[in-house]
């Protein structure tokens, strides 16, 4: 199927007659027609039967149009971009971020960098970890915001910042501390997990282990955002990132560092080909600044 043949197909189906379609797509009704039986003809299907004036598309045609309807989803990425790209400091950033970057640090970011260059338009993938590089390979995304990348030798990545975990408990639960609340406090407690949120979730993990400090974990999550607020919830401990931390504080709940300090290293990451560049690299800088000025402030 040639995709002009495609383009007439896919605007009959889309505007139910063969006169709305040469409208829309600014042709004679005839071209129309004939390039749809010849689209019909080179398949040996009927995609349409005529009723009471309109169309209707039959199932060979509700088959083809699950596949079409992606091709037209992505040329009008395309045009956006192009479009965008027209325009002096102009672009179309497709970004992926892991979900607790995107709960208060993105929107901060994005907010700050679109005041300064509105005619950058975005595309915000919200993804797992381990998702974020299958996104990056297969050419959903340009850039992918994440902790502690994989080595894959069609990446590049670079550190943006860092981040720590820190403890959110119910007010009063442990004694007067200092800044940090020892992780022995931490020994027999019930903890709601986080090993299964990827590296940072791992960060915490190895540290109590190699410590020696056995907890109970009665429920495992794959978010931190879920363990902040089932921690709130039934009153209980959670250890999740300080960016979460700070976006969903709660009356009666305090949030302390760690002893020792549990680190992690904020990166970013395209492909190897594709190095930020333009837009991507001028938003970067913004993020690193919303970064730096987030981490000023305690959890």
């Amino acid at each position: 199927m040639r995709f002009r043949q495609l383009e007439v197909f896919h605007a009959v189906y889309v505007h139910g007659s063969i006169s709305a379609a040469a409208r829309a797509l600014g042709v004679s009704q005839p071209s129309v027609s004939k390039t749809l039986r010849h689209a019909e003809d080179g398949l040996g299907v009927t995609l349409f039967h005529l009723s009471r004036g309109r169309l209707i598309p039959t199932d060979e045609a509700h088959v083809l149009m699950r596949e079409a309807g992606d091709v037209f989803e992505r040329l009008d990425t395309l045009q956006q971009t192009a479009r965008n790209l027209s325009r002096a400091g102009g672009g179309h950033i497709r970004l992926g971020i892991v979900p607790s970057l995107a709960l208060d640090v993105l929107p901060h970011a994005l907010a700050q960098f679109r005041r300064d260059w509105p005619q950058v338009t975005f595309e915000v993938h919200t993804r797992h970890h381990d998702d974020l590089v299958r996104a990056l390979i297969e050419r959903e995304i340009d850039l992918a915001i994440a902790y502690a990348p994989p080595s894959h030798p069609r990446l590049a990545s670079d550190v943006l910042g860092e981040g720590e975990m820190v403890i959110q408990f119910p007010a009063g639960m442990f004694r007067a501390q200092g800044d940090r609340l020892p992780l022995t406090e931490l020994a027999d407690r019930d903890v709601i997990g986080v090993s299964a949120a990827g590296p940072v979730g791992d960060v915490f993990t190895r540290v109590a282990q190699e410590a020696g400090i056995a907890f109970r974990e009665p429920v495992s999550v794959q978010t931190f955002f879920i363990a902040a607020r089932l921690a709130q919830l039934e009153g209980a401990v959670a250890v999740v990132d300080e960016f979460t931390a700070r976006a969903l504080q709660a009356p009666g709940f305090a949030t302390q560092r760690a002893d020792p300090p549990l680190r992690f290293a904020i990166s970013w990451t395209t492909l190897e080909e594709r190095r930020p560049a333009g837009a991507i690299r001028r938003f970067l800088r913004t993020l690193e600044e919303v970064l730096t000025a987030s981490r000023a402030e305690q959890p």
